[in-house]
């Protein structure tokens, strides 16, 4: 058997802590499935006397990352200490110019910077895997560098964010209104250091940045990501949507059409009996298609020690096998800047709108829709809001984005909203 593959881990938080017991706890399955052994040498974190719930005594300590990151003893830098500039980017790149490959699970990282990180592993002749980067422990990385290699991907989609999951599909269960179950998840750790990250649609927009250059061949760009948060969600929008037979996810979709590469990532209505619809809590889904495979569906544990753990460990594995592959699955030089494309395709819409309670409200709101050339499907009217107020639902026949944002500019010039309106694409999934 060869010498074993030196680890140095930089950030012992709680992906970190599950390498490391994982590692500790199947030391002889990892030799058998890896040709080698697998040896942590050295460790780094912000706070050494914190208690981590793992024995890590038997490792060298180093209050630097870099140092961990250059050492001579280590093979492999396992970057987890996240964000996507600093100390990690840094001690990256020392680790690739110090002869060593790289294992991350930093999705902003990524998604900001991945294209110089690619170049420069690449000319090295190192690698940098990244499998924990998006969804967790589900292996999509691996599935569309490897297994879906012969195919031509026509389109990726689905839900990257398990906060933002948690969230909408507690608000159904329970019947709770946003803020109560926001709060809820914070309580049980379940969102970032800035929330915005999550409910914000940021962290699952890094996820698509991703995705879409393996998919596409194209140079990562997370600003070309269209990308809205679930802060408007209210539970009248999760039960009225529910009346319908839908559900409201956030949702991502990246396709290359005529016009360009589509990448956006909202909350969408989608059927409540598709495996979307039916995806509850914190798990995440991702669907590819591909021109030879169809569709297939990946579901899964999109965070926490365990799953995310599992995920880096596959990527430690595989470098100890020694497979070595372009950093986004084709050479990093030959990826194309992809022109941004709003999406064009139709769709059917949802809209929310509360209305002054007067006579002649609901004809100036059909005027403006006819005036767009949005045809309505069906328009309902519940109870009263308040004395002076009532919500309408109205959805849509299937139109383009360009027609309802001009419909959403021209309602508040009706006088009649109380509030401004909510719209949601109805995606077919």
């Amino acid at each position: 058997m060869s010498s074993p593959l030196r680890l140095g881990i930089a950030g012992l938080g709680t992906v970190g802590i599950g390498v490391v017991k994982i590692v500790q706890k199947h030391a002889d399955l990892l030799a058998k499935r890896s040709g080698r052994g697998i040896a942590i040498t050295a460790i780094s974190a912000r706070d050494r006397m914190k208690n981590r719930d793992a024995d890590i005594s038997a490792y060298r300590w180093e209050d630097d990352p870099m140092a961990v990151a250059q050492a001579g003893d280590v093979d492999l830098y396992v970057e987890l200490i996240g964000g996507d500039n600093g100390i990690a980017r840094q001690s990256i790149e020392a680790a690739l110019r110090s002869g060593k490959d790289v294992v991350t699970a930093n999705k902003a990282l990524l998604a900001m910077h991945g294209q110089e990180l690619a170049e420069l592993a690449e000319s090295l002749g190192r690698v940098i895997r990244f499998e924990a980067a998006v969804a967790g422990g589900i292996p999509v990385i691996k599935t569309m560098t490897e297994s879906l290699a012969g195919n031509g991907i026509t389109r990726v989609m689905g839900v990257m964010n398990g906060t933002c999951n948690y969230i909408l599909t507690r608000m159904e269960s329970a019947g709770l209104p946003y803020e109560a179950v926001f709060e809820e998840a914070r309580q049980l750790g379940y969102l970032e250091a800035d929330p915005n990250l999550d409910v914000g649609g940021i962290d699952a927009g890094h996820k698509l940045a991703i995705l879409s250059s393996i998919a596409f061949g194209t140079r990562v760009n997370f600003d070309a990501v269209e990308i809205e948060g679930i802060e408007r969600v209210s539970i009248d929008d999760i039960r009225r949507a529910a009346d319908m037979g839908y559900r409201i996810k956030l949702l991502g979709v990246a396709q290359i059409t005529p016009r360009g590469l589509e990448q956006r990532m909202s909350p969408c209505l989608v059927p409540a009996d598709s495996p979307i619809g039916q995806l509850a809590g914190g798990t995440n889904m991702v669907v590819v298609e591909g021109d030879s495979v169809g569709q297939i569906v990946l579901r899964g544990a999109g965070a926490g020690e365990g799953p995310t753990a599992s995920a880096v460990m596959s990527d430690i594995v595989e470098v100890a096998r020694g497979v070595r592959l372009p950093v986004f699955g084709q050479p990093a030089t030959g990826l194309e800047p992809a022109q941004p494309a709003r999406t064009a395709v139709p769709a059917a819409y949802y809209m929310r709108l509360e209305l002054q309670d007067k006579p002649g409200a609901l004809a100036k709101i059909a005027s403006v829709l006819g005036d767009a050339g949005i045809s309505i499907d069906r328009m309902r009217q519940y109870g009263h809001a308040s004395d002076s107020s009532v919500p309408v639902l109205v959805v849509t026949h299937k139109t383009t984005p360009d027609a309802i944002d001009f419909a959403i500019e021209a309602l508040p010039r009706t006088g009649v909203l109380v509030s401004d309106p909510v719209e949601l694409r109805i995606e077919e999934v």
